[in-house]
């Protein structure tokens, strides 16, 4: 266990923080001198400064969001009850819509089938499963993008195919007045308000989060209760711990560790930092990068220049047996939900950055690999940059090598997460062989913040059982081939280095592909 967590630990309504006062406590005492703590609680919009205020004003209500939700739960009550036949419920929406919960139902081990892709695996494996007893419950703040229209279609017709009534299936959250709002009356179905102005992981303990967790049977009410429980917390200057948090976060960068390395400690909640690891990017502008970690031994989840953070349930086991972190993060998951939000809020205080600014949005460049692949070694076809060697191995290692000091890798899997997932292997290898921050995620990707400092490895893979999308004229392959090139053209408006190789047999491509990361070495 490290030093740091033998110090004092803050605690309320059962969750602790400790070891932050180690790195954070010049920082807390700065926040307190501001007034910080009370004026946050208070939801005040100046403090992030003029420029911010605008947008706080109208998005800081997941401060009280868990009080507000409670008013809707006799509603989700009766609804689960009279939807009580529907076993099936799949969530489909963009991943900022879907992730708050995703990761409830995961670490509340209810489940989920989660659309967020356009992959014809995911989509094909979830039509087939029980169509006649499935809810689908469709998020998103204002309308339906394409991978989530064609979620739409594809049951619709499903639907039609197997007799039952498409409205009865089919839930809405979203903004009242919003164009997906319009669709669903036109549909028939219900509709639950999203609340306004709150998105992406801000969104957790609001409708966007609980209802489709709660539709699969999670107890979001002892969510909402741990939540409520920490509030009298957030206007203290002591016994804190989401400003205990908030302040060792805020202070990383000027002590070096500007990469928080967000790890499971063995004690439960194993998907929340996903969760947090999203929220620390939109709400520190890049200055944090968020690495969510497999395991406390995982490459890259400690070192020089990281801020190790485990996470966990059990409050009292600080981490789990064997586990070294700078901070550890204890308690019930709805004090986490809370705890991150406002850790994530303080900290852009201390770094003075707009936590509700979106990225800037980038010019489309030239994608240079439109053309024939630069090499095919086995099941890989590889697609270099202008510059890069030709070959896999050189591809890879000229990626690695030109990761400055300030710099991470990104990669992004447009692949099935689940006949695919041995893909994921790929961050600690390449974390290893880099010596710098890798992150790893499914694609379509949300846009970061973090870019600006990142070089890119894109996957993509053959589709050998494609899927159509009913009343569009393409199918779901490309619509996914569309959206990672789409993903590409940004990239290189924001003058990223970005590498793509597609695998041609996926399973074989993938061992190939780890097999190959496994020898490259700095």
């Amino acid at each position: 266990m490290s030093d740091l967590l033998a110090g004092r630990a803050d605690m309320a309504a059962g969750l602790a923080v400790r070891g932050a006062d180690a790195l954070g406590a010049s920082t807390r005492a700065t926040l307190v001198s501001h007034d910080v703590p009370a004026r946050l609680a208070a939801a005040d919009p100046a403090l992030w400064g003029p420029a911010a205020e605008p947008a706080a004003l109208d998005r800081l209500g997941w401060l009280h969001a868990h009080r507000r939700s409670r008013d809707m739960l006799p509603q989700l009550a009766e609804l689960a009850a009279e939807l009580g036949d529907l076993d099936h419920v799949v969530l489909a929406g963009a991943h900022d819509d879907t992730l708050a919960a995703q990761v409830l139902a995961e670490c509340l081990g209810r489940p989920l089938t989660v659309l967020d892709t356009a992959d014809p695996g995911p989509i094909r494996a979830a039509l087939a499963d029980r169509p006649a007893r499935t809810l689908l419950v469709l998020a998103a703040r204002h309308g339906l993008d394409p991978a989530t229209d064609a979620h739409l279609r594809a049951y619709r017709q499903a639907w039609a195919d197997e007799g039952p009534d498409a409205a009865r299936h089919v839930v809405v959250v979203t903004e009242t007045g919003s164009e997906l709002a319009a669709r669903a009356d036109e549909l028939g179905a219900m509709v639950i308000p999203a609340e306004p102005g709150v998105s992406g992981p801000w969104a957790a303990l609001t409708a966007s989060g609980l209802v489709p967790a709660a539709l699969a049977g999670a107890p979001v009410a002892e969510v909402l209760d741990e939540a409520e429980a920490l509030t009298g917390a957030l206007d203290r200057d002591r016994d804190n711990p989401a400003l205990a948090l908030g302040a060792a976060l805020g202070a990383a960068p000027g002590a070096g560790r500007d990469t928080i390395a967000l790890v499971p400690d063995g004690t439960g909640l194993d998907g929340l930092g996903r969760w947090a690891g999203a929220l620390l990017a939109d709400a520190t502008g890049g200055r944090l990068l968020p690495v969510v970690a497999e395991s406390p031994d995982s490459p890259g989840a400690t070192g020089p220049g990281v801020l190790t953070v485990g996470l966990g349930g059990a409050l009292g086991a600080g981490v789990g047996p064997g586990v070294s972190a700078d901070v550890a993060v204890n308690g019930p998951l709805g004090a986490h939900l809370l705890t991150w939000a406002y850790a994530a809020a303080t900290a852009a205080v201390t770094l003075r950055t707009d936590p509700f600014a979106a990225p800037a949005a980038a010019v489309a460049g030239d994608a240079p690999e439109n053309g024939p692949p630069s090499s095919v070694e086995g099941a890989i076809e590889v697609y270099a940059p202008s510059g890069a060697p030709a070959d896999l191995t050189g591809a890879l290692r000229w990626l690695l090598d030109g990761l400055g000091e300030r710099e991470h890798l990104v990669v992004t899997a447009y692949l099935d997460r689940h006949a695919d997932a041995a893909v994921a292997g790929l961050r600690p290898l390449l974390a290893r062989a880099a010596g710098r921050p890798v992150t790893f995620g499914w694609g379509p990707r949300r846009p970061q913040h973090t870019d600006i400092h990142g070089r890119h490895l894109q996957i993509t893979g053959a589709v050998t059982d494609d899927l159509e999308v009913p009343g569009r004229p393409y199918t779901f392959a490309q619509l996914q081939a569309a959206q990672a090139a789409g993903d590409r053209r940004a990239l290189a408006g924001r003058e990223r280095p970005v590498l793509r190789l597609h695998l041609t047999e996926r399973a074989t491509g993938v061992a190939q592909l780890l097999e190959t990361a496994g020898r490259t070495r700095t």
